[in-house]
């Protein structure tokens, strides 16, 4: 019973890893549709601020540069660090590759493929709650109640 449950949730796991994977082109197109998306909304942005403060033409001018200057400035501050974040990865993933080697030591192998299959399943359920917290972030469609 045990093993018929085991191999039931390794193909279940299985079955999302293969669901997950993507190829290049889709990474391409992804990610020109997530910037084709910030520009509309910073122009809409925009707009909108042009409506609520009543800006004039070079208002507007000045805004859209400081803007810039301040995207590229955030870039910049995010290539600069790219390199601490990638080594904290590497030191992450050899710490998890010693937790995995010390207790594959300490348990049976029947307890260490459970022990395997508990921890996917748990971070699935956490990739799935982050999903889900990223989710109900988005701003929701409410229009304004009509009057009676």
């Amino acid at each position: 019973m045990k093993k018929l449950v085991l191999a039931i949730a390794f193909i279940g796991m299985g079955s999302f890893a293969m669901a997950q994977q993507t190829t290049p082109q889709d990474r391409e197109t992804r990610r020109a549709e997530m910037q084709q998306k910030m520009q509309q909304k910073e122009q809409e942005h925009m707009a909108q601020m042009q409506k609520d403060l009543n800006l004039n033409p070079s208002q507007v001018a000045q805004i859209k540069t400081l803007h810039e200057k301040r995207k590229s400035e955030m870039k910049a501050e995010f290539e600069k660090n790219k390199e601490v974040r990638q080594a904290k990865m590497e030191d992450m993933k050899a710490k998890r590759a010693q937790m995995d080697a010390d207790m594959k030591k300490i348990l049976t192998p029947e307890q260490y493929d459970k022990w395997q299959v508990d921890r996917k399943a748990k971070m699935e359920q956490k990739r799935m709650a982050m999903k889900d917290r990223r989710m109900m972030k988005k701003p929701m469609n409410t229009a304004a109640p009509e009057a009676k």
